[in-house]
């Protein structure tokens, strides 16, 4: 049986600006659920660890960080979106130090035969870290957790091919932009279309040696537990199949979920929960059980709550009662025709 390592940001309601939808409440209403549910004593609690510069550079560009540092010791916003405070830099590294922790931790548990000491992870990184491109910061995100993780692997851990499905309601465009022209990590997103920040189409599959190394799924408003399961099994796992990665790592937005407001999707936590179950699934077959969700976005807090219980539920393979239930709305079917683009594409 699995255990799951978990990082929690001590301290990271400091990073905080009053009206905000990216708030401190996120993640403290995730802890007070796990909690509720008597599972909180069960993890295995994880600190930080440091963010070596080699990796921090090879993601992002030095001049960046220099203007990130600047914008933190000001507490001045880097766009309209995305503030900072003055602790929002030291925020920034432990929550990546955080992904860094979790990451190297299921890497490790994978190297044992021992089913019962075998590890999946789960970092709720705040600040959080897809939108964050090599030069840039964006869309509530300083660093990108999820790429500095990613990059630790392959430098320090022996990787070869790491897998990166990102699972929240916008596209990861920061992620894409950093693995752009590289092939030894697979950016996969799911995402709704139209909508902030206007990437992610179904034909942008990298470029140069990363050409076939990104594959984008817009979902149009309305998509639901039966589109996001259908591209999950049609497209994202044959996908994997391909790719082979030696860890799945997952950027977990639960604003996919019906209730949340900045979106139009209409996901439950019970199919949030399915999605997870299937790639954990995969990696229990194909790489070790190494896998791990890195806390992207996801607004309501009710929703937050119930998605996250569906997915620690899907990672240790134990039952769970979606007492949210499904979006009293009817699933669109306009996902059908992406699934079929797709299928023109991906030659699956």
């Amino acid at each position: 049986m699995s255990r799951l390592a978990l990082f929690y940001p001590h301290g990271h309601e400091a990073h905080n600006e009053p009206g905000h939808p990216e708030r401190p409440e996120r993640v403290e209403a995730i802890r007070d659920a796990l909690k509720s549910a008597g599972l909180w004593d069960e993890f295995i609690h994880l600190d930080p660890t440091g963010v070596e510069d080699s990796v921090l550079y090879a993601i992002h560009a030095p001049a960046y960080i220099d203007v990130l540092q600047s914008a933190c010791e000001q507490g001045r916003h880097l766009d309209a979106d995305t503030y900072t405070t003055p602790e929002s830099w030291r925020l920034a590294v432990n929550a990546a130090g955080g992904a860094i922790s979790v990451a190297s931790h299921v890497w490790g548990s994978g190297d044992t035969q021992t089913a019962e000491i075998n590890s999946k992870g789960m970092a709720l990184t705040r600040p959080p870290g897809h939108h964050a491109t090599t030069d840039r910061g964006m869309g509530f995100c300083l660093l990108n957790n999820v790429a500095l993780a990613a990059e630790h692997l392959l430098r320090n851990k022996g990787a070869s091919r790491v897998a990166i499905v990102d699972l929240d309601l916008h596209h990861g465009n920061g992620t894409q932009d950093i693995f752009w022209k590289r092939r030894d990590v697979f950016y996969i997103s799911t995402h709704q279309s139209p909508l902030y920040p206007g990437t992610g189409h179904l034909n942008d599959v990298g470029a140069g040696p990363g050409e076939g190394y990104t594959a984008n799924f817009p979902l149009p408003p309305a998509t639901g537990d039966e589109g996001f399961l259908y591209i999950l099994e049609s497209y994202i796992v044959p996908i994997l199949d391909r790719f082979e990665p030696d860890m799945i790592l997952i950027s977990y937005g639960f604003d996919t979920h019906w209730m949340d407001p900045l979106g139009h999707l209409q996901l439950s936590a019970r199919g949030y929960g399915r999605l997870i179950r299937i790639l954990s699934d995969w990696a229990d077959i194909n790489c070790s059980g190494r896998i791990a969700i890195f806390l992207e976005g996801g607004y309501d807090l009710e929703a937050g709550k119930a998605c996250t219980l569906a997915a620690v539920a899907a990672l240790l393979d134990h039952p769970f009662q979606d007492d949210l239930g499904p979006s009293p709305r009817p699933e669109g079917k306009s996902w059908q025709g992406v699934a079929r683009e797709a299928g023109e594409i991906w030659k699956i």
